[in-house]
């Protein structure tokens, strides 16, 4: 395609130069002439640049009709200089000089000068010194998205070869810069002397490839003789005889190569090796391994998949068999883990009335502690995996119908208890409002009053680790259908006061109940299991009635603060729970070993999914009141006319009950939460506890007497927590400027914290699990943290108070805190830690320091004490295609003891 276009370029140039007049003077406009295939123009050029253009002379006999010729060009030609375009009639050239620039169809050479020579058959392109001598504007080949860079081009279209020199391309991630090249045809190019590198900077790079002699197939692979490496202009001994680097922009297929080391527990490895198959646009795999030679290995296989406007997600599974010591050490032990890892969202726009996802971790309680692929400074903290899968449906009925079925799974992995839903179906139809009005709004407690009806079938399972998945695990399933009728109403009373009052219905079906007995020979409690459809009933009733008030207090207008505005928004509630004793059996325990005989109740749907109904009957009187502070302060600033608003204290809420069929403690707790607002959108303080107005005995068990009239006072303060969370940036110092950093790590992935207080986790490939963010675009970024060094810092605090029986005691008392310091533009230092005040000492602490070598990374990560005391060093280049180019050491923690 080049040759072809040099070719026709060079003979239409002649063509447009003899068939019309241009001017040998600026140009600033592009021009664009189509020429026919019958006309044959010839046409002397002046060299003279105020000279005027001769007439034209006609050749074409007109008594004479030429047979039709097909014209060779597909597209405009499009030619453009600066300063001129001249033609040299009596050497056969022709001249564009300073910007000049010439585009046919997808193919456009710039270059400060570009010579057409008719009597060689050439084209030549250079640049061309400004009034400094600077060497400038030199030549530029583009052709779709490949683009060529040398300092001069030499083409011959009768032997179709090009000579180039210093040339400079992009070629699938590779920047390719060459002394001589030569162009053998349009697919093959032969180049000495060249240098191929990742990084960015081509003519002054941080470390290439230097090969004497290669060969070049664009977008395809480039092929070496004897190759090797520079750093710093500095040659090292790494080196291959001969080289292949496929170029590729497209993914493909290909073998992952391991990394190795030793490990002082496994002994030397071969880690994250494999292969990578490219199965389509939608999908991919990648399958890889781990091999330890006291006989541990490991497997892990990832998949990606989207489809655009419909769904994407990705599925990532791994397994690992650890041995520990020798085969017939004392001390020998093996164990397996896995986790497996699922992801899906479905776009928006795939379909309004559905949807689908997914977010799926489960696996082995001990696979964060124990996984030795992973550095996983933050997992292990985290003691809960939690799993959900759900499709929900509308459908657009009158009424409307909502359709939903999930699936749930939550871990503690620190008990190893595993509760399941396999799965949950939920349904329920829009609010119906029976007595409503034909046209405008509902009014008064008639027609506001509503239905609804909801259902929920429920398959649930509680397991434990070592049962996951076997037959144990199904035979304890419970199963059982819960029906819903709510019915309400609401209306205003004296138009300030909102009363709403409702009772609900509900209809429960199970298919397991228990029978329970006294075994007069065992001398034990028999519970049997009894397999078989029953189903109970309840119903309640509730009605609240509640206002908001408004108070201000005004001060002078020179004053700072200007007014007070409280809000109070008090609330009363009353509900009734009926006792449904016909749901109740009793069983008789004989006098045993001086125990007296004793009568027990219990129902036959304990344990069940939806639990026994209650058969006490409670009447309760719930009252709450919440407060809001805010005050108007006059602005510093004498430019602002209208005062600021900040708040005082929010949500400030006192709550308690009282049972009025209650023998005795009728009252509960009194509930005491706020939020103190100490730096506006930076630093909440957050507060509760709970007040007891009984008192206690001398067995520390609450009895029927105020506290206040057992020589207390008024109120027993049973429980407190106060926490915060602050974060301070560098930005917050600048004006104008705001800290909108975001950390999202592995941790936060996995179900821990959505920050790095737990530390940042690192894979073995060195990179950190957080999302990457576009890089400030700075002039002079030497002379920004000359004045201000980019910092940012992380606090968490919380305090726990314990009296429910006399304890008396702080029950957790910790501050955790993270931070990271730019030192300079490519240096970055961080840190997570905490200190626990009620066990003194720190918590886990991970330092981390991390130096931008621009087309290399290097990190160094070092837990420095604690049972998690380990250190982690990398450094590699950051480009995928050489990823495998990379050093890393590990010094992991003693898992034995």
């Amino acid at each position: 395609m080049q040759t072809n276009f040099i070719y026709i370029l060079f003979t239409y140039f002649f063509v447009i130069l003899g068939s019309t007049a241009i001017y040998a003077q600026e140009i600033d406009t592009i021009t664009k002439v189509n020429i026919p295939a019958q006309r044959e123009v010839v046409f002397p050029l002046s060299d003279s640049l105020n000279s005027k253009p001769l007439s034209v002379v006609d050749s074409v006999k007109t008594d004479t009709i030429k047979p039709q010729k097909e014209s060779f060009l597909t597209a405009n030609v499009v030619a453009t200089a600066k300063d001129y375009m001249r033609y040299d009639r009596k050497n056969g050239q022709a001249y564009l000089y300073n910007e000049a620039k010439i585009v046919y169809g997808d193919l456009t050479i710039e270059a400060g000068l570009i010579i057409l020579d008719k009597q060689k058959n050439e084209i030549y392109a250079f640049g061309i010194k400004d009034s400094t001598g600077t060497y400038t504007q030199s030549p530029i080949f583009t052709q779709g998205e490949n683009i060529v860079k040398p300092d001069s081009i030499r083409f011959n279209f009768t032997t179709e070869k090009a000579l180039i020199h210093n040339s400079r391309t992009e070629q699938g991630g590779f920047n390719v810069k060459g002394e001589t090249t030569k162009r053998e045809n349009d697919s093959v190019y032969y180049m000495k002397n060249v240098k191929f590198t990742t990084s960015k900077d081509i003519d002054n790079p941080e470390y290439y490839f230097y090969a004497r002699k290669i060969k070049l197939v664009p977008e395809k692979k480039i092929v070496t003789g004897l190759v090797n490496m520079y750093i710093a202009d500095v040659p090292t001994p790494l080196g291959l005889p001969f080289g292949y680097f496929p170029l590729t922009d497209e993914r493909a297929s290909g073998f992952i190569i391991p990394s190795f080391g030793d490990n002082q527990n496994r002994g030397y490895f071969l880690q994250n090796g494999g292969y990578y198959f490219n199965m389509s646009d939608y999908v991919d795999l990648a399958v890889l391994g781990d091999y330890y030679t006291n006989g541990s290995y490991g497997v892990r296989i990832e998949s990606n998949y989207a489809l655009r406007y419909r769904f994407n997600g990705n599925v990532s599974f791994r397994y690992e068999k650890l041995l520990n010591s020798e085969r017939g050490f004392p001390d020998f032990s093996e164990s397996s883990i896995y986790n497996l890892r699922w992801n899906h969202s479905q776009d928006q726009k795939a379909s309004p009335s559905s949807r689908f996802q997914a977010s799926v971790n489960l696996g082995s309680s001990r696979y964060y502690q124990e996984t030795i692929n992973q550095t996983n400074t933050g997992n292990f903290l985290n003691n809960n995996l939690s799993s959900s899968v759900s499709y929900s449906k509308t459908f657009d009925w009158e009424p409307q119908v909502n359709l939903s079925i999930a699936a749930t799974h939550n871990q503690n992995t620190n008990t190893e208890e595993i509760n399941m839903t396999l799965p949950t179906v939920q349904a329920s139809m829009s609010r119906i409002f029976p007595f409503e009005p034909k046209n405008g709004t509902k009014k008064g407690i008639i027609q506001n009053i509503n239905f609804q009806y909801s259902l929920r079938g429920e398959n649930r399972v509680n397991t434990t680790d070592s049962l996951f998945f076997k037959p144990q695990m199904f035979r304890d399933l419970q199963s059982g259908i819960q029906h819903t009728v709510p019915v309400s109403t609401n209306f205003k009373l004296f138009n300030y006061f909102s009363v709403s009052a409702g009772t609900s219905l509900q209809e429960n079906w199970v298919f397991k109940t228990i029978d329970r007995s006294y075994n007069s020979n065992l001398q034990e409690v028999v519970t049997d299991t009894v397999n078989g459809f029953d189903s109970f009933r309840t119903y309640n009733f509730n009605s609240s009635i509640g206002t908001t008030v408004y108070g201000l207090f005004k001060f002078k207008e020179e004053g700072k603060i200007q007014a007070i505005r409280h809000v109070v928004r008090p609330s009363l509630s009353y509900s009734i729970n009926p006792a449904f004793d016909e749901f109740y059996d009793t069983y008789l325990v004989p006098e045993t070993s001086g125990l007296p005989e004793e009568i027990v109740e219990y129902s036959r749907f304990e344990g069940g999914i939806f639990g026994a109904p209650g058969n006490r009957y409670s009447s309760n009187i719930g009252f709450s009141v919440t407060n809001d502070f805010e005050a108007k302060i006059r602005s510093k600033d004498t430019t602002v006319t209208e005062p600021i608003k900040r708040k005082l204290l929010s949500n400030l809420s006192l709550s308690s009950s009282y049972d009025l069929a209650a023998d005795s403690l009728n009252f509960q707790p009194v509930t005491v939460r706020g939020v103190l607002p100490i730096i506006e959108n930076k630093l909440d303080i957050n507060f509760n506890g709970a007040l007891d107005p009984y008192a206690l005995n001398s067995n520390n068990q609450r009895i029927d007497t105020w506290n206040i009239n057992n020589g207390g006072s008024l109120f027993r303060l049973t429980r407190a927590n106060v926490s915060f969370g602050y974060n301070i940036s560098n930005k917050d110092f600048e004006r104008g400027e705001k800290d909108t950093d975001k950390v999202e790590n592995e941790t936060f992935r996995s179900g821990g914290r959505p920050d790095d207080l737990f530390g940042k986790s690192t894979d073995l490939d060195g990179r950190l699990y957080e999302e990457e963010e576009e890089e400030e675009v700075v002039e002079n970024d030497t002379e920004r943290y000359r004045y201000s060094i980019p910092w940012k810092i992380r606090f968490a605090y919380t305090a726990t108070y314990n009296n429910l029986r006399r304890e008396d005691e702080i029950s957790s008392h910790s501050l955790m805190f993270s931070g990271d310091v730019e030192l300079s533009p490519r240096w970055t230092i961080g840190a997570s830690s905490g200190y626990d005040f009620k066990n003194p000492g720190f918590t886990f602490t991970q330092l981390r320091f991390q130096r931008d070598l621009e087309s290399w990374r290097l990190s160094f990560n070092w837990t420095p004490f604690g049972d998690r005391e380990s250190w982690y060093f990398f450094i590699g280049i950051k480009a995928s295609i050489l990823s495998d180019i990379k050093y890393d050491k590990n010094r992991e923690r003693d898992r034995s003891l």
